[in-house]
């Protein structure tokens, strides 16, 4: 007679933790909670490193959500699972993601938004289920960030949050579509439905913007335009499909006037890919006044109101923001992995770094100073 299966307990493990805005992370020994109803404990393979960690480490905008654990964009295996849940067993492959999908929601059952009413995007650094915390330190709680915290050697994220995937995935490179890459390509193919023959400008070569480039050029955009000012995104650019450049620090000229003369008239699609709502405005002058349709991706560190002449949209010009690129995470990731595993899609080329668990703070020093796209944080040594 076999013995009935053991409970989870609490575990201690290593986890990057930020006691303050801009401290460096340090290591620390923290008990993770087993995971509740409705959620999976997963052991994090490999976890990348995106802006909005930085960006949210950075900020004094909310010191009472320290200490904390950042990371959310992450590939895993399930550890344990809560009370009652069948999606997932011990040993499934995972990626995380910051937004959920719950299935059963008015959003999730229209099939028109990927923003579930019950597992969209958490700021307050608790678990969807119960607004607790699943991390301490000897009895302290320690915050979580977006609902996945993946800058631990173990986690819990509700089940709604994560994707189950094949066991033959590359695990360090996958990590990437849990959020920036999976971002950018679905602005082109799903939010701005980008047309064969059509031009393409892109404001931010960054992760995300170079995977709009990605996606434009796999949509057969003619041309592809992009606009940062550090020259040497540029060539990098040209790898994914970019085809001409436009540094602002170099332009003799209103960058709009710019790309209007390039595209004669405008770009058929403008992609804000920077965080910054002047970009945005900018995007929207730059797009054909007739039809033109800009996609807003980034998030504004500070003045986050967009600021538009109204006749811009009189004139037939569309806004649209994005959301992790409009994917519903359990509905259309696992086509997006599949894409990736038969290389109708490229992630390697978007790492420019791996990095050990031990030098994270590495990571972010490359993030801060713009070395890098993106760095892969192995987990174990």
């Amino acid at each position: 007679m076999s013995s009935p299966a053991k409970s989870p307990t609490v575990l201690t493990c290593k986890a990057a933790v930020a006691w303050g805005p801009g401290e460096p992370l340090a290591m620390e020994y923290v008990q993770v909670d087993p995971p509740k109803s409705m959620e999976i404990r997963i052991k994090v393979f490999c976890s990348s490193l995106c802006r909005s960690d930085v960006t949210q480490w950075e900020s004094k905008a909310q010191p009472s959500l320290f200490p904390r654990i950042f990371g959310h964009e992450a590939s895993g295996v399930v550890e344990s699972v809560g009370e009652g849940l069948t999606e997932f067993e011990v040993g499934d492959h995972v990626l995380t993601v910051f937004i959920g999908e719950c299935q059963r929601c008015k959003h999730c059952v229209s099939g028109r938004s990927n923003m579930c009413q019950k597992l969209g995007l958490e700021r307050n650094g608790f678990m969807h289920t119960d607004q607790k915390t699943r991390f301490s330190i000897e009895g302290r709680p320690v915050y979580h960030y977006c609902a996945v915290s993946s800058f631990s050697e173990y986690t819990v994220v509700h089940s709604g949050c994560a994707v189950k995937i094949s066991k033959d995935t590359p695990m360090d490179r996958v990590c990437l579509l849990s959020c920036g890459v999976a971002a950018g390509l679905g602005a082109v193919s799903k939010v701005a439905d980008v047309s064969e023959g059509s031009t393409v400008v892109i404001f931010g070569l960054g992760t995300v913007g170079l995977s709009v480039a990605q996606a434009a050029k796999l949509r057969g955009a003619s041309q592809i335009i992009g606009v940062d000012t550090n020259p040497h995104k540029f060539e990098k650019g040209k790898a994914f499909g970019v085809t001409s450049f436009i540094n602002p620090n170099d332009c003799d000229e209103p960058i709009p006037q710019a790309i209007k003369r390039l595209t004669d008239g405008g770009a058929d699609y403008a992609f804000e890919c920077i965080g910054d709502t002047g970009a945005v405005s900018t995007a929207l002058q730059s797009c054909s006044d007739a039809w033109g349709v800009t996609v807003s991706l980034g998030v504004p560190k500070a003045n986050p109101e967009v600021s538009v002449h109204y006749g811009l949209l009189l004139s037939g010009k569309t806004l649209k923001g994005s959301l992790f690129g409009g994917w519903r995470p359990k509905t259309d990731l696992p086509s997006l992995v599949l894409k990736y595993m038969e290389k109708e899609i490229h992630l390697e080329d978007f790492v420019t770094h791996d990095i050990t668990f031990d030098n994270i703070n590495e990571a972010f020093n490359l993030m801060k100073e713009g070395d890098c796209l993106r760095c892969v944080i192995h987990m174990e040594n």
